[in-house]
């Protein structure tokens, strides 16, 4: 890989992150926000659930959380170098 391509990748990547892989239950605080214009307010919503997967390596890495709401199984896909997402175990 290009060098500063690398550097580039190496830059974005979080190191905040705790270690987890698929089987693990994660709960990933997700930032939304809600409203339009001068009313734009900005919250935190929890999506706890199984880690199915993992794929991607560095600043493409994404994970797969599964979790079932009123008998209706609901998958999100999350980027691990987004500030908008982070799993906590």
């Amino acid at each position: 890989m290009n060098p500063v391509i690398r550097k580039l990748h190496e830059a974005q990547l979080r190191k905040d992150l705790p270690e987890f892989r698929a089987g693990d239950t994660v709960r990933v605080n997700v930032r939304l926000q809600e409203g339009e214009g001068e009313k734009v307010k900005e919250r935190l919503q929890a999506f706890e659930g199984v880690v199915i997967s993992k794929k991607g390596r560095a600043s493409s890495a994404t994970f797969t959380v599964r979790r079932v709401s009123f008998g209706v199984g609901i998958e999100r896909i999350f980027r691990c170098i987004r500030r908008q997402s982070a799993p906590s175990k």
